[in-house]
């Protein structure tokens, strides 16, 4: 198969990692006279549609989150990747815990899987080089990964203070050789990498991205006691304590990109 015009002055790869590339909209002209000015301004700050492309062959297939595939070419078929009713049930479990879809397809053969554009940043990371233990990652924020990472639920040690921080209490750990994409508000080369040695990380909020699944994870108040978290203003902060790495967003972004831009659209 050969694909002409995928990439263009408009359409560029801006990152490659193995067999996931990233494509860029440069400057997106399918507008019309209503929204061009909106889509200007908006590719002026880098916000503008990204996609990822994936070569499908038979050393690499690849497992997508439902619903965001937008064609593929070549001998490329989807599968559910469900082994039976007891399989399907865990992954309902585990996708009813980690916010994800019960069910993503895995997509096998050999050609190419092109996914729907988002307006979202797209993060490529080689889970192999988080270590034996892999990588956790925020809810909500995996997009597709090579079918050779596995994946498992992992829980955090104290319940109740993830419970009063309205915080989640799984995250999706994902370990083994391959690349995984992930959705982010912020682009990568914004994040800060910080590396623990036998060390604790807290922060005030839902910045990290992912980090190293050996570290230990809590959710906990900044001091010991209520008074004193009352007289700090700070309340719960999540912990990461051990040796291991974090990627973190510096600010929190104020709305959702996808749902400001479905804004404009409409």
């Amino acid at each position: 198969m050969k694909i002409v015009n995928l990439q263009n002055e408009n359409r560029q790869f801006i990152k490659t990692a193995d067999n996931f590339h990233v494509l860029e909209y440069m400057r997106d002209t399918s507008v019309s006279p209503i929204n061009a000015e909106n889509e200007y301004f908006m590719s002026k700050m880098n916000v503008r549609r990204r996609q990822v492309v994936i070569e499908i062959n038979k050393d690499h297939s690849a497992i997508i989150q439902a619903g965001t595939m937008q064609w593929m070419g070549g001998n490329v078929k989807a599968t559910t990747g469900v082994k039976g009713i007891g399989d399907l049930f865990g992954k309902a479990i585990k996708g009813a815990m980690t916010k994800e879809s019960a069910v993503k397809p895995e997509y096998v053969g050999e050609g190419y899987l092109v996914l729907e554009p988002t307006y979202k940043y797209i993060i490529l990371q080689d889970v192999s080089k988080w270590g034996s233990s892999g990588m956790t990652i925020e809810d909500g924020m995996f997009l597709a990964c090579d079918s050779n990472v596995k994946n498992k639920v992992v829980a955090r040690k104290n319940v109740s203070s993830a419970v009063m921080g309205g915080e989640g209490l799984f995250n999706l750990s994902l370990h083994g050789r391959g690349v995984v994409a992930l959705e982010s508000n912020v682009p990568e080369d914004e994040l800060i990498e910080i590396d623990l040695e036998d060390d604790e990380l807290k922060i005030d909020g839902n910045l990290a991205v992912c980090w190293s699944s050996n570290l230990d994870f809590t959710v906990e108040r900044t001091t010991k006691t209520l008074v004193g978290s009352a007289v700090s203003g700070e309340g719960l902060v999540n912990v990461y304590r051990g040796t291991g790495k974090v990627l973190m967003s510096p600010v929190a972004p104020t709305s959702s990109l996808d749902e400001a831009t479905n804004t404009l659209d409409e």
